[in-house]
């Protein structure tokens, strides 16, 4: 059994840049038409939004208004697929013997987007990049807890997924459309998680987003099945 608190949250999809269209999503769920939308990030100097990707930028956007009330602040970040699309652009250029760009490979790796969070906050504190299964949402809150457990004050944890290339869709069905959720964990009980051997049915949404849905409903109880683990949130909050 885990304990935290949720001191504040964030979330981010295609069309929902003000919070009141993210309400309003998060009331009435549907799926979102992806375009490519850019995330804002406009807090950032031109020259230091130039390297990031898509999926950077939604970390940033999602997670930026959240750690700039705070000190240096240790990071969780979770994408099971990470930098798909500059993945792919780097394989096209070897399948045509085109020279790489060490700048794409170095910002192509898992941890890159954190490592340019830690540069651009100038901040030291611990970070780690996940690549888990579906239930990467659950992995990274036990990283984030054992973080708490050893002392930190809060933790920040980021959960990012970008729509898959389209080579790539017939493989990948666990990303509606581009998404991302950051939460700001802090020691307390108002929120347990627990585990469980057991199957159950998918959710309809990825984790990241139930959650967000039932923080800002004020759901008290979550259960999350993946593969044979079940996963049981509770609210203790009064």
């Amino acid at each position: 059994m885990t304990h935290f608190n949720i001191a504040s949250w964030r979330a981010w999809a295609p069309g929902l840049d003000a919070d009141e269209d993210c309400q309003a999503w998060l009331q009435a769920p549907r799926r979102l038409a992806d375009n490519g939308e850019q995330p804002d990030v406009s807090f950032l100097p031109a020259m230091q939004r130039r390297r990031l990707s898509r999926l950077a930028r939604m970390l940033f956007h999602v997670a930026w208004p959240i750690a700039e009330t705070q000190g240096p602040l240790p990071l969780v970040f979770v994408s099971r697929h990470g930098e798909t699309p500059r993945t792919l652009n780097i394989l096209a250029d070897l399948a045509h013997n085109e020279p790489l760009s060490p700048t794409q490979f170095s910002l192509s790796v898992h941890n890159a987007i954190i490592g340019l969070w830690s540069i651009l906050r100038a901040d030291g504190s611990e970070m780690c990049a996940l690549a888990g299964d579906a239930d990467g949402l659950e992995q990274g809150l036990l990283e984030a807890a054992s973080l708490l457990g050893d002392g930190a004050p809060a933790v920040l944890l980021v959960i990012a997924e970008e729509t898959p290339p389209a080579l790539y869709a017939p493989f990948i069905d666990d990303v509606p459309f581009s998404y991302a959720v950051a939460l700001l964990l802090t020691p307390g009980n108002d929120w347990q998680l627990s585990l469980q051997p057991g199957r159950g049915p998918r959710p309809e949404w990825p984790h990241a987003l139930e959650l967000a849905r039932a923080l800002h409903s004020g759901q008290r109880e979550l259960q999350h099945h993946c593969k044979n683990r079940h996963w049981s949130w509770s609210c203790n909050k009064a």
